[in-house]
């Protein structure tokens, strides 16, 4: 390895320095190449060489170093050396052969008929060999060095990213792999071009790290069928900007960007309707409650694009605030943004900002919603998501807002624990508002898990494989739905469009997921492989950590079989058990004395009676001792019942 040493250090010396060597190189070796001409042609000891053959041998050395600067040879790096700069020095070495040839007669100098012939030969082999040489050993020290990768389409896109890679990344395509039989067996670019099932035997034999996706111009249903077969084969996918983003100059053809999750599992969404997005937010006043949250900045995106009068944005997170604020004012200068702090449950903060700012729509999704913190926060998460929400919505009819949207969750639906209690409580909040004879119309938009969003398993699961894992999966058969954010988010917008008297709304969230298989490919895509009895030898092992404190195997969308269609095909609304204003207000007075006194019994107590399906799970954790005391409320209160019917 010496020589790669001294190779360094000569790449290190100044450009200057560099070219003068290489000058002094070419030259003695022209000299060189000249006598061995006479040598080789008529012998060492033969003595033909007089002042008419020395003076041609300096006419030919100034003529062939002239040619060499005039097309550029020395502006060339040797270990970048190009296949057209080896064409011009050979053709360089052929005119000074040719003219070594003919100036022979005008200076009367012997020079038999091959000498031009080993002339262009000797000169060739001495300033084309050593660059050569340099080119191979810099280039063979890459190829050790640089991650291997294999490129997926030899079309155009794939072969701009295979010279872009060559011209100097970390990473070196080594093959192409393509479906396309009338590219495969041929070489592009010196690339061999494989089909699919040759992926495992390529992956041994270079110890490829990394498939690139150069075919950004296929379809949405295209590229997820796509990445669903490749994802079995565990090599870490990497995907090409779009071909706008290149086309426009936004972004380079090597830009590559890691393939998500969501583009997996994701699904063809459906275009947003116009008469569903823009009637409660073009050129009208608009909050969004939790700003800063996963869902309330999307929809804070989704609302900005619409172009209301004004955004507000209310979070109680001062740096979510600042992030999301930030990010709108980046994208939409034109656009007013009021960013505010404060809390949904100071009724006074509240009601003077609504008042302020005569807003006339209002998006509610400030909420908890991490299940085993809530559950272990019970007070906490009741305050927020309950009589956070009731005062919004009160506040909301008394001030005249157009419209109330409330974000709620499919844990709602005959809820296991704090967290879906609280929330199926707040949308009897929102329901009873309407008993208020207000000309407020308030609507409820309930969906599952989106990918992504802040405490999902998606993030987790990305640092716990990036990390080495393990992986920890609560149950094997623990399953459910999911949503990308921006769907969810206009999903939202268009459902509550739709609302009027308090409905509930239930977004379509396409087939349930299973968590384990999530977790698999999550690993594959990462270019990770799961250790199990079949793969002993897998990177990543996943833990099964056992069902949280409130969570359930299955969730659910809908309290039953009453749902209905709606103008949106992917948003059905359903017909719910609702309470009076009264009964609310009876609730909401218990429950707030309760969390006054600190007293998690009653608070309990309290949703286990109300009508919310309201069932604790009993899972093993530190919260057992709580769900079986909240289970003996639940089975006194029957005891009770029976004693006073007999």
């Amino acid at each position: 390895m010496k020589y790669l040493l001294v190779l360094n250090r000569l790449f290190s010396l100044h450009n200057r320095t560099k070219m003068v060597i290489t000058l002094i190189w070419d030259t003695l070796i022209l000299l060189l190449a000249f006598l061995g001409s006479y040598w080789i042609r008529l012998g060492i000891g033969t003595d033909v060489l007089g002042y008419h053959e020395i003076s041609l041998g300096a006419t030919v050395l100034i003529f062939h170093l002239s040619l060499l600067v005039f097309v550029g040879n020395y502006r060339h790096m040797v270990r970048h050396l190009s296949q057209q700069a080896v064409l011009m020095s050979l053709s360089v070495n052929l005119l000074a052969s040719c003219y070594l040839y003919f100036a022979r007669w005008p200076l009367d100098a012997f020079v038999p008929n091959s000498m031009p012939i080993i002339y262009f030969v000797l000169s060739s082999v001495g300033i084309l060999g050593p660059r050569i040489l340099v080119m191979l050993s810099v280039q063979s020290q890459s190829f050790r060095l640089r991650k291997k990768c294999l490129i997926y389409g030899a079309g155009e896109t794939g072969r701009a990213l295979a010279l872009s890679l060559r011209q100097g990344s970390d990473m070196l395509p080594v093959a192409f792999i393509d479906d396309k039989r009338s590219y495969q067996g041929k070489t592009i670019l010196g690339l061999d071009v494989y089909p699919r099932d040759v992926i495992p035997e390529l992956v041994e034999r270079y110890s490829i790290s990394k498939l690139l996706l150069a075919v950004s111009d296929s379809g949405p249903d295209r590229h997820r069928e796509l990445l669903s077969e490749l994802e079995p084969y565990a090599i870490e996918l990497l995907s090409v900007p779009d071909v706008k983003d290149v086309l426009y100059g936004r972004k380079k053809i090597n830009e590559l960007r890691e393939v998500s999750i969501e583009e997996l599992l994701g699904r063809d969404p459906v275009p947003p309707k116009p008469k569903l997005m823009r009637p409660d937010i073009r050129g009208k006043r608009v909050m969004v409650t939790g700003a800063g949250g996963s869902i309330g900045s999307e929809l804070c995106r989704q609302i900005a694009a619409e172009k209301p009068s004004m955004l507000l944005l209310l979070e109680l997170s001062e740096f979510n605030l600042y992030q999301v604020e930030a990010e709108l004012s980046r994208t939409f200068p034109e656009l007013a943004i009021e960013a505010l702090l404060g809390d949904v449950k100071d009724e006074r903060r509240v009601r003077h900002l609504l008042s302020q700012h005569q807003i006339n729509t209002i998006y509610h999704a400030a909420a908890y919603k991490h299940v085993p913190i809530v559950e272990h926060n019970l007070l906490a998460g009741v305050q927020n998501n309950v009589l956070g929400t009731a005062i919004m919505a009160r506040l909301a009819a008394e001030c005249g807002i157009e419209k109330f949207v409330l974000v709620s969750t499919d844990k709602a639906v005959r809820p296991t624990n704090i967290m879906g209690a609280s929330k199926r409580l707040a949308e009897l909040c929102v329901q009873a508002m309407q008993d208020m004879h207000t000309s407020t119309r308030f609507a409820i938009v309930r969906f599952g898990n989106v990918l992504g969003s802040s405490g999902s398993v998606v993030p987790l699961f990305k640092k716990q494989i990036a990390a080495g894992g393990p992986v920890t999966v609560t149950h094997p058969d623990v399953v459910r739905y999911f949503m990308t954010i921006p769907e969810a988010a206009q999903l939202v917008i268009q459902a509550g469009a739709m609302g009027k008297q308090g409905e509930v709304f239930v977004l379509d969230m396409g087939e349930p997921v299973k968590i384990a298989d999530m977790a698999h490919k999550m690993a594959h895509l990462m270019g990770r492989s799961i250790r199990s009895e079949a793969e002993p030898g897998g990177d990543i092992e996943i833990q099964f950590t056992g069902l949280r404190p409130g969570e359930k195997l299955y969730e659910e969308l809908l309290t039953g079989d009453s749902s209905g269609k709606t103008p949106h095909p992917r948003i059905m609304s359903e017909a719910e058990q609702r309470l009076s204003l009264t009964e609310i207000h009876q609730l909401l007075d218990k429950l707030s004395i309760a969390i006054h006194n600190n007293d998690e019994h009653t608070a309990t107590e309290l949703l286990l009676n109300a009508p919310l399906a309201y069932k604790p799970a009993v899972h093993s954790g530190a919260n057992q001792k709580t769900m079986a005391n909240s289970i003996a409320i639940a089975d006194n209160k029957a005891i009770v019942s029976k004693l006073a019917l007999n």
